[in-house]
């Protein structure tokens, strides 16, 4: 490594006494975002993303999708992400840098990019880049933050993960306060930090945030749809017509709650219910629990289409973390038409309607949990409906609607900063 992390917050330093330490130099951005009419011009904007897809987490897949939008609608993306399995680091394309990068700690499937900051500075400038996009936190996202605000482009974060969450689940409860001051200094060098629900955004600006403004989130209905239910995919996993498929989706670690899984999975089963227990992806928590649970069906890593199958065939969803940002997985079940279980709060809150989508039960209180996995698994008439309604609560969750907000946000940043 070339540059390393000390040589950042060198650099991180050097800005601070610079006299910019909270704001932006008084550099103008390369061009102008919009027309002396008003129109609005396509914009050169550059997202850093220290996960993406093909790796699978809420981010990578959020990110992406951001990152098609915008392409969509006609704007100029630069993406810079560290490197995956198998890949170099090199300019890939006018539109694409990937740089090196290493596996996180206790999280080895996801990697960080190193702190390019001479790189990204070069390259912004070169690029004429008029806004930043950042969406995590590591190393390459400080480089770029600091890299953006020494050239005047303005920033927009966006807040995807609660680390200062995670860190309890991995026996360092002692860091959350620690991990929380870090995220808000980051965000804080930031013109704004984008949150999906009101509920964090609230909670952000009372631990000190400064703008915090709500980028939604939206959910593909043609890959999740009921449509692709398929028996067949039902008959591989030993169902009969009338058994139940519970399904769980997302990374299998510690920090998603997994325990209170298996534990609504078992109620279920002892009121006499025929059912089994259907797991979707991996983590460091997968070999441990199909150890302990040889007779549920572990599926491993699913994308696409096939991701979207897997949803459609369950019966019930059970999501029982409690350290989402917001937590995608809930509008693919809602989308889907699979009546859901989750507490309320994050996504749930802001979009399953409890009683009518599929319960949403009070934060943290895993005895309501179980009861209304039990009491949802034991009537299929009410399942029925309540997938029904899921599906066109999701309908009104286009992505179309996401990318053009999160354009028009961007351009405004730019207004601001001329």
């Amino acid at each position: 490594m070339t540059r390393t992390l000390p040589t950042l917050l060198h650099t991180g330093d050097t800005l601070a006494h610079s006299g910019i330490a909270h704001g932006l130099s008084t550099a103008a951005p390369s061009s102008a975002a919009h027309t002396d009419s008003g129109a609005i011009l396509t914009l050169r904007i550059a997202v850093i993303s220290e996960t993406y897809t093909p790796e699978v987490n809420g981010v990578a897949l959020t990110v992406a999708g951001l990152v098609r939008g915008l392409r969509e609608l006609g704007h100029r993306v630069l993406l810079v992400r560290p490197r995956q399995r198998g890949e170099r680091a090199e300019r890939v394309s006018a539109d694409e840098l990937i740089v090196p990068g290493g596996p996180l700690p206790r999280y080895r499937e996801l990697r960080y990019g190193w702190p390019v900051y001479w790189r990204l500075r070069q390259l912004f400038a070169a690029e004429r880049i008029q806004a930043l996009y950042v969406s995590t936190e590591g190393p390459l996202g400080w480089a770029a933050v600091l890299a953006a605000r020494r050239l005047g482009i303005p920033i927009a974060s966006g807040f995807h993960t609660r680390f200062d969450d995670f860190v309890a689940h991995y026996g360092l409860a002692w860091l959350q306060r620690t991990a929380f001051a870090y995220l808000r200094a980051f965000h804080n060098r930031a013109n704004t930090t984008l949150v999906p629900t009101e509920q964090l955004r609230q909670e952000l600006l009372g631990g000190g945030f400064r703008d915090v403004r709500i980028l939604a989130r939206g959910v593909d209905g043609q890959t999740f749809d009921p449509a692709r239910r398929s028996l067949a995919l039902r008959q591989s996993w030993g169902l009969a017509e009338h058994e139940l498929a519970v399904l769980f989706v997302g990374r299998i670690a510690p920090e998603k709650n997994l325990e209170l899984v298996v534990r609504s999975f078992e109620a279920i089963r002892a009121r006499g219910i025929p059912a089994r227990m259907i797991w979707v992806g991996d983590g460091p928590a997968r070999a441990e629990l199909a150890r302990a649970h040889p007779g549920h069906i572990w599926c491993g890593m699913r994308h696409g289409a096939d991701l979207g199958a897997h949803y459609a065939s369950a019966d019930l969803f059970l999501f029982p973390s409690l350290t989402e940002t917001f937590g995608n997985v809930t509008l693919e079940a809602l989308a889907s038409g699979v009546a859901s279980i989750a507490f309320d709060y994050a996504a749930a809150r802001q979009h399953l309607r409890d009683g009518i989508d599929g319960r949403s039960v009070p934060f943290n209180d895993a005895t309501a949990f179980v009861d209304a996995a039990v009491a949802v698994a034991a009537d299929a008439e009410l399942r029925a409906g309540m997938a029904g309604n899921a599906r066109r609560t999701a309908e009104a969750l286009a992505p179309g609607a996401v990318s053009t907000r999160f354009a028009e946000l961007l351009v405004d940043l730019t207004r601001s900063a001329r």
